[in-house]
């Protein structure tokens, strides 16, 4: 199941279809889905979570739990509108492209993949496009 959860004025206007996109990406991954909560919010509620579970006195987009086991996806993901809408700006793409790719950046996670060097980040960035380009 998938569901998504607000702690701002912002609401997906295309929640069902945003949802099956998620779980076909998980299904051609391999893995399963139990339970992904996306939860979007603000800068300020997403630095919270920052300092305090992560030791990160940063900003950042997204901040992914992962409680999965083996092939099967549970997991909190939280996104920072806020910063969606400034990385769009930065990379010259709209709010909702830069949305969508977060989305699947964090199920991505889940599914094994990591980002932490040139040759991470150049896979997820493949599967990132990859998947976005299968959405609508």
């Amino acid at each position: 199941m998938i569901s998504f959860n607000y702690e701002t004025d912002f609401l997906l206007d295309n929640e069902e279809e945003i949802s099956s996109w998620v779980l076909k990406v998980i299904s051609s991954e391999g893995f399963k889905v139990e339970e992904v909560n996306y939860v979007f919010c603000n800068d300020a509620y997403l630095h919270k979570l920052n300092v305090e579970f992560l030791n990160h006195n940063t900003l950042t987009d997204i901040i992914s739990f992962d409680y999965s086991i083996g092939k099967i996806i549970q997991g909190d993901i939280f996104i920072s509108t806020e910063r969606v809408l400034e990385n769009a700006k930065d990379f010259k793409v709209s709010f909702e492209e830069e949305l969508h790719r977060v989305i699947i950046h964090g199920i991505l996670h889940y599914c094994g993949y990591k980002d932490k060097t040139k040759d991470e980040i150049k896979l997820m960035r493949n599967k990132e496009n990859h998947y976005l380009k299968q959405l609508g």
